[in-house]
């Protein structure tokens, strides 16, 4: 799996004029799963997104995480991470300028991958506060044409990569 993370003031997804999934501070996570993705790659990558320290503390350092700001807001119903899924991170462009996309899992394979993402990653943000919390991770819908809008906060913008676990 492919991830590029991005620190955000604030994110949105927007379907045929609808929005289907939108964030104000937070993460904006765009997922590419590949195939041989397994179970594993997603626990790997959904665990390292929760705790990646991108976040200013108090002194201006990059020592906080997304968990740290899911506690920290003022409304801890809020969602704090929008992932996107994103084929296109699969992407190989060894040969000539049409990109190939062979390597990206087939649309079943990475449908299940995705949606396992999403509640993998929910669980890594640690317990909702309530019962009838709303999610903290919101999304867009996958194998849809999407636009996405965000204001990238920094600029901070990460590539991570489940299988060379960076």
């Amino acid at each position: 799996m492919r991830a590029v993370v991005q620190r955000v003031s604030s994110a949105r997804v927007t379907i045929d004029a609808r929005v289907t999934g939108e964030i104000d501070r937070g993460l904006l996570v765009l997922l590419g799963v590949a195939q041989g993705d397994t179970d594993a790659d997603l626990d790997w990558l959904a665990q390292k997104i929760a705790v990646l320290r991108i976040f200013e503390d108090d002194a201006g350092k990059m020592n906080r995480s997304v968990i740290d700001l899911v506690a920290d807001i003022a409304n801890p119903h809020q969602a704090t991470v929008l992932v996107v899924s994103q084929f296109t991170l699969c992407a190989s462009t060894r040969k000539g300028t049409r990109p190939s996309f062979n390597d990206a899992a087939k649309p079943d394979v990475a449908q299940a991958l995705y949606e396992k993402f999403l509640a993998r990653l929910e669980t890594a943000l640690g317990p909702l506060p309530a019962p009838n919390s709303v999610r903290r991770v919101a999304c867009g819908e996958f194998g849809a044409m999407m636009q996405v809008e965000l204001v990238n906060d920094g600029p901070v913008t990460l590539v991570l990569d489940s299988r060379l676990r960076e």
